[in-house]
């Protein structure tokens, strides 16, 4: 199983590189030696994080977009089946948001990865989630499908402010806003 943890407490003084690289040590010989696979499999983590242009870089000279998504690399290199992520967005401006949860689908579609996000977005959820869990005090409040969790009735009583759902036309998506009166 691998994490991307909310909190970003990465080695300031390791590169980039080193940092994704510690993904793999759990699958390192005897000797803690890195092999060509274990290489290979580092930098193709940063290409699919867009950050194999920061292998040089110390961790602690980038921003906090860029150390979360070398949090992800770190997590691709364990080339584990679960992939658990608290937040994986926090720190991403749109762009990244967008990349960073294409990815993470296409892994699990693709790669068959079982992923677990949690996300405080609800916006994001309803673009990405295939399952919905919410959460309410610690307990199960709705769980199922985007359209059947994300209604403005349960929000606004999970939340306690009167809140709305869109739909989008083409798009089929939707969109969690304020209910103005």
């Amino acid at each position: 199983m691998a994490v991307v943890p909310q909190a970003r407490q990465l080695p300031p003084a390791f590169s980039a590189w080193e940092t994704v690289l510690l993904g793999r040590t759990p699958h390192l010989n005897w000797l803690g030696q890195t092999s060509r696979q274990d290489e290979a499999i580092a930098r193709q983590a940063m290409e699919r994080t867009s950050t194999a242009g920061l292998a040089e870089r110390p961790v602690g000279e980038l921003s906090g977009g860029e150390q979360q998504r070398l949090l992800l690399a770190r997590a691709l290199a364990q080339a584990a089946p679960i992939l658990l992520m608290d937040e994986p967005t926090a720190h991403l401006d749109l762009q990244f948001q967008f990349g960073i949860l294409e990815e993470v689908r296409s892994l699990a579609r693709q790669d068959g990865l079982a992923v677990l996000v949690v996300l405080h977005d609800l916006n994001l959820v309803a673009r990405y989630a295939s399952n919905v869990l919410l959460l309410v005090e610690g307990r199960v409040r709705a769980l199922g499908a985007p359209s059947e969790v994300l209604t403005g009735e349960i929000l606004s009583e999970a939340y306690q402010i009167p809140l709305e759902v869109l739909h989008a036309g083409k798009s089929g998506g939707a969109y969690v806003i304020p209910a103005f009166k």
